[in-house]
């Protein structure tokens, strides 16, 4: 049964219906980073494992549930309702049929309110330069991913901000792991959620900075 980390700070309104369409054979982990809003209760009530991460940052919520995680398989993805979890096996497919060892959900806006212009153009920026310095073809660095579990700890990730998705990536490079992405759509936030990465243009700079950090030189 392959785990799938749910890093989640105050995600109370999307959890209910984000778990209710978790598709059979996947585990739910929700990595709670201190959430006020009762997130981890809801979590637990509708059957998810909850890991809670005392360090903030999303790095940190999402190492802490791949160390929690024990499937040889795992995928991450956002808590608000932007992502539909039965798109997690379309991802997963490449790595069941062993012709990846990590994939990307690239996202596919279902609307223009999905993405705004300043996180399409920071994501588009970050995705070029990635291009670049690892030659892989990807277009997005999305939320929602899969890959061996045991290739992703030897990855030995360090960032624990924003920069850790793309550390990811950048490591994955470095130590020669197949990569490639596959379309997934992807919606407006749940109403009542608010971003913590990119929500505003602020939080984009801040994204944009954190992952640019990690980038290979």
């Amino acid at each position: 049964m392959p785990d799938v980390i749910l890093p989640c700070l105050n995600e109370a309104p999307a959890l209910p219906d984000l778990l209710k369409r978790m598709p059979n054979g996947w585990n739910p982990i929700v990595a709670d980073n201190g959430s006020t809003d009762g997130s981890a209760q809801i979590a637990l009530d509708h059957g998810a494992q909850v890991v809670h991460v005392a360090v903030r940052g999303y790095g940190a919520a999402a190492h802490a549930g791949l160390e929690a995680a024990t499937s040889d398989i795992v995928g991450f993805m956002d808590a608000d309702g932007t992502l539909n979890p039965v798109d997690l096996d379309r991802v997963a497919a490449p790595i069941v049929a062993d012709a990846a060892d990590l994939v990307l959900g690239r996202r596919r806006p279902t609307s223009r309110h999905a993405l705004s212009a300043h996180s399409r153009a920071g994501n588009a920026y970050l995705a070029r330069r990635v291009r670049l310095k690892t030659g892989f073809a990807i277009h997005d660095l999305g939320p929602m991913r899969v890959g061996n579990r045991q290739a992703l700890l030897d990855l030995e990730l360090n960032d624990r901000r924003f920069g850790w998705p793309l550390e990811m990536i950048s490591r994955a490079a470095e130590c020669g792991l197949r990569v490639t992405e596959v379309d997934v759509p992807y919606g407006p936030r749940m109403a009542g959620t608010a971003s913590k990465v990119t929500g505003t243009i602020g939080g984009t700079l801040r994204t944009v900075r954190d992952m640019s950090r990690v980038l290979p030189k």
